[in-house]
């Protein structure tokens, strides 16, 4: 059995080779508006319905910033602790294409608005920190659509002039499941600071894979970059192929182009799409129709202050208030269902059940129901309240584990408060010592075999004995109180 906590390999026939890893993940920002016109960015719009003069590049059209989308990309450098410059400039990135109207793209090179940060990950009990490079904004080009006719190709302007933000990591990382593991914490921080939805199918964040690989302590390879790759497990797929490519053609005597590949998802293999350019092909220079951005200080507190609880930073939190690790990584994963819990507990801090206990109720009950039905938090038949009122309800006696089940079942079918279907389907559980008593009698007269057995040593009897009584009384009693008194009866 491989050991975990060994450092990810490929066996070759001449030994092991390592992989390095860097991902450009191109996040689209958060905003009603493009970078640098009016026009609306909502997904899913007919094609070429969204697209203003500064987008398809009329003359005489002059690019405005956007200050939302300036402002979402700073936040989501403070939230990696990124350096902030607060002096940026925009640069044309030229080449020729039909869904770039403008012959250039209007990007970041030279100065980007944000400088070094780092992301922290964990691959099962390790942690690690994988550096970021740099973010800079920029903006995106259209969509050629190849299958709307037999001979020609059609372009849609929607995307066209949309606002990105490329962030580029290090080449830190040395796994596929290191790569996946960064993907999923930078998608998680982006929908916490609301600066991009993360959505992978929709196209708002993909990612340009680069992979080398090197005998372990070399220097780097030559690496090739898979573009604008769509989802994580189709990123680690890419990195391993690519890595087995790589290693197969250097142990065959070739060498490694510097290239441009795309992954073909059906097959998990990757293909050359073209020769890599540098950043002389385009012919970078400053775009003379804006000016730098100039950030000031108001700026930056007003960006700072915005910021929510990150998932790091609320992880800790649950931890605190005794939620278990698992349990607290769970909830913090997506920002609704950390945003969820936050409501249950704000509701249930008077009287509700306690946070550890609550916890394992929404990890287990709730998302076990919500699978089944095959809904989010967000599409909750559930609300916060109402699972704060029944969780009371079981941390009062009111109902005991069991009945809770019930309750909850119908809470699911109903959309009912559950006080309401206690009273309505009689499913308070009884303290009564009195009528507890009488059915324990009665349940131990008519077991006379497994009293004589369990008197006679056979302790394990006892659980048998809880369960008759639960029967009997359908689940109402207080199981803490049918415990007491059989101890007492069966002596």
């Amino acid at each position: 059995m491989a050991d975990a906590s060994a450092p990810f390999r490929i066996k070759g026939a001449t030994g092991d080779w390592e992989v390095v890893i860097g991902l450009e993940v191109h996040a689209q920002v958060t905003s009603n508006a493009k970078l640098f016109s009016g026009a609306a960015t909502a997904f899913g719009a007919e094609p070429n319905t969204q697209v203003s003069l500064v987008d398809a590049a009329m003359p005489g059209m002059l690019p405005v910033p956007n200050r939302e989308c300036i402002r979402q990309a700073v936040r989501t450098g403070m939230a990696i602790d990124a350096q902030i410059n607060t002096w940026s400039r925009f640069d044309r990135k030229n080449y020729f294409y039909a869904d770039l109207p403008q012959g250039y793209q209007i990007s970041q090179l030279y100065h980007p608005i944000v400088g070094e940060g780092s992301v922290e990950i964990e691959v099962g009990d390790d942690a690690k920190t994988i550096g970021v490079e740099r973010i800079h904004v920029e903006q995106d080009a259209g969509k050629l659509m190849h299958d709307q006719h037999p001979t020609r190709s059609y372009v849609d302007l929607n995307r066209s002039g949309v606002a990105l933000m490329e962030i580029v990591s290090k080449p830190d990382m040395r796994s596929p499941a290191e790569a996946g593991a960064y993907l999923t914490k930078l998608r998680s921080i982006l929908r916490y600071v609301g600066s991009c939805d993360g959505n992978m199918d929709q196209g708002s964040m993909r990612a340009d894979v680069n992979v080398s690989v090197r005998k372990p302590g070399a220097p780097f390879g030559t690496r090739t970059e898979t573009k604008n790759v769509n989802s994580i497990r189709f990123v680690m797929q890419a990195i391993e192929h690519e890595a087995n490519r790589q290693v197969e053609v250097l142990e065959a005597g070739g060498a490694i182009q510097q290239e441009t590949r795309l992954f073909n998802p059906d097959t998990g293999t990757t293909r050359s799409m073209r020769s890599k350019e540098d950043a002389h092909d385009y012919r970078y220079f400053p775009d003379p129709d804006l000016l730098p951005l100039e950030l000031d200080e108001a700026f930056l507190e007003e960006c700072r202050a915005s910021l929510p609880e990150l998932p790091g930073a609320k992880r800790a939190r649950y931890e605190g208030l005794g939620i278990t690790p698992y349990n607290a990584n769970v909830l913090t994963a997506e920002v609704e269902s950390a945003r969820w819990f936050d409501a249950l507990l704000e509701i249930g801090q008077n009287g509700g059940a306690k946070p550890a206990a609550a916890a394992n109720w929404v990890t287990s009950e709730l998302f076990g129901a919500l699978n089944r039905l095959g809904r989010s938090i967000g599409d909750s038949p559930v609300t916060p309240g109402q699972a704060a009122e029944l969780l009371a309800l079981v941390a009062d006696g009111t109902l005991s584990g069991s009945l809770a089940k019930q309750v909850f079942e119908a809470m699911l079918e109903t959309g009912d408060a559950p006080g309401r279907i206690v009273e309505e389907r009689g499913l308070k559980q009884t303290s009564d010592t009195g009528a507890i008593e009488a059915v324990i009698a009665d349940v131990i007269a008519k077991n006379p075999k497994q009293l004589e057995q369990y008197r006679g040593g056979k302790e394990a009897l006892f659980g048998f004995f809880v369960g008759q009584t639960m029967k009997a009384m359908q689940g109402k009693a207080n199981p803490a109180v049918v415990n007491e008194l059989l101890k007492k009866a069966l002596g």
